[in-house]
């Protein structure tokens, strides 16, 4: 029976699966970094690695599986139109997507790093791209566009368009669609989408994944003229920019200690004040996306929360929570995402 690698290379971690031709997931792995070092998570059992085979995650998978593949499919995060949809990773897919390298050098690093890893350890595989943006290439024009002129093409693509597929086929199984839907993703990169129908009507994240909630080490929301002025105050180029704003805020910068949600709260507990305010103003941020996009929908029927911090934090949602009170009634769902299981989806398309 063939079988196909799913490749999800994160902003934070990195995550592998493999699936049989009957969609069948066999095996999963997920890379991370610890504080304690280097771990994978293989098919639910943790265990610690050297940074060498964290570094070489693919070779560590393929040589832990010793299967043939017959496919790969990459989750691909990137602006533009044409990596709005699906493609055959090649020659001019390659091109372009080192073109767009500073757009989203979070992801985009990672994305071609990992590309020449498959074409060197499996040569003979195909290779699909799956785009993070196709879920929201239909959002409303009114959502779509920035003040700024058309012809730039520089407007919001929208990321986790995986997750959020994958979350809505959860919801149909489990039954009828709610009409109103929020879907709060929120992990070392975080988004909210408002779907109606079944379909998006805005969301978070824009033309890359530093606008819209405060993250992991991404700002969200910020006056661009004060992005003139850190950049004036700093003495930074156009990539040190890029590199400060990816990297160096949003919990990590607010507090000066820690991205991570789980040292925060424990900094919060013993009083470090600039712990307590990252935290409350992550909360205040989700917040203030889920008012809005009540809003925009006419009312709320359904609110998820998914991804690691979405899933994992219980303190968080409750926080959150607590300020949506005077909405009314509404139901919450914890639903994990299966992005792997909608990549494979996808990667079915084109074989």
């Amino acid at each position: 029976m063939e079988k196909y690698l799913i490749i999800n290379p994160g902003s934070a971690s990195n995550k592998y699966a493999l699936f049989n031709e009957d969609g069948q997931k066999l095996s999963a792995f997920h890379f991370e970094r610890e504080n304690s070092g280097f771990v994978v998570t293989i098919s639910n059992q943790k265990k610690k690695i050297k940074k060498e085979d964290y570094d070489n995650a693919l070779k560590y998978v393929v040589n832990f599986l010793k299967e043939e593949i017959r496919a790969c499919a990459v989750r691909i995060v990137a602006p533009g139109e044409y990596f709005s949809e699906d493609r055959l990773i090649d020659k001019n897919f390659i091109n372009k997507l080192e073109r767009q390298k500073d757009s989203a050098p979070l992801h985009i690093g990672p994305e071609l790093e990992e590309i020449k890893k498959i074409k060197k350890i499996l040569p003979k595989t195909k290779l699909i791209a799956v785009s993070d943006s196709a879920f929201y290439k239909n959002l409303p024009e009114k959502a779509k566009y920035y003040g700024l002129p058309k012809e730039l093409e520089i407007r919001r693509f929208g990321y986790h368009g995986i997750s959020m597929a994958s979350i809505l086929n959860k919801l149909k199984k489990l039954g009828k669609l709610p009409k109103r839907t929020i879907v709060c993703h929120l992990g070392s990169g975080s988004s909210i989408t408002a779907v109606l129908d079944g379909h998006a009507i805005d969301t978070s994240m824009g033309f890359t994944p530093l606008e819209g909630l405060l993250m992991a080490t991404r700002p969200g929301d910020i006056d661009v003229g004060a992005l003139i002025y850190l950049a004036k105050k700093k003495k930074f180029n156009f990539s040190q920019l890029e590199e400060y704003l990816n990297t160096k805020c949003g919990l990590l910068g607010l507090s000066g200690k820690t991205s991570d949600i789980r040292e925060l709260l424990k900094l919060e507990k013993k009083g470090d004040k600039d712990a307590k305010l990252a935290l409350e103003i992550f909360v205040y941020r989700i917040q203030k996306y889920i008012g809005s996009y009540i809003t925009a929908l006419g009312g709320l029927d359904l609110l998820v929360f998914t991804a690691t911090i979405g899933e994992r934090s219980s303190i968080m949602r409750g926080r959150i929570l607590k300020g949506l009170k005077h909405f009314g009634k509404f139901d919450v769902k914890i639903v994990p995402t299966s992005e792997g299981e909608e990549m494979f989806r996808q990667l079915r398309k084109f074989l």
